[in-house]
């Protein structure tokens, strides 16, 4: 499931990267793979800033503001059976996811 085009607060650093693949193996969505026998995002947009890759990268080398934008709003929603709420700013949050 995609959210909204480039808004994950997902970073990936190539150069702190040593490649231990962890971050492929806890990716619920599939983000990252290896291209060219070196990890690599994918699909930011698939991002569900769940915060597995970070909490999971021993190097450093990715950081997401987990628990906050309209992926957590979507899925809060889903979850309490309620309209989403991302407050992204707009005058009626439902609208901005």
């Amino acid at each position: 499931m995609k959210y909204l085009k480039n808004s994950a607060s997902l970073n990936f650093i190539t150069e702190k990267c040593t490649n231990c693949l962890i971050c492929i193996d806890v990716c619920p969505h599939e983000v990252f793979a290896v291209k060219n026998k070196k990890v690599r995002v994918v699909d930011k947009d698939l991002c569900m800033e769940c915060g597995a890759c970070a909490l999971n990268c021993k190097y450093g080398a990715i950081s997401v503001n987990s628990g906050v934008g309209c992926a957590s709003g979507i899925i809060n929603g889903m979850l309490s059976g309620g309209a989403p709420s991302c407050d992204c700013g707009s005058s009626s949050s439902a609208e901005c996811c």
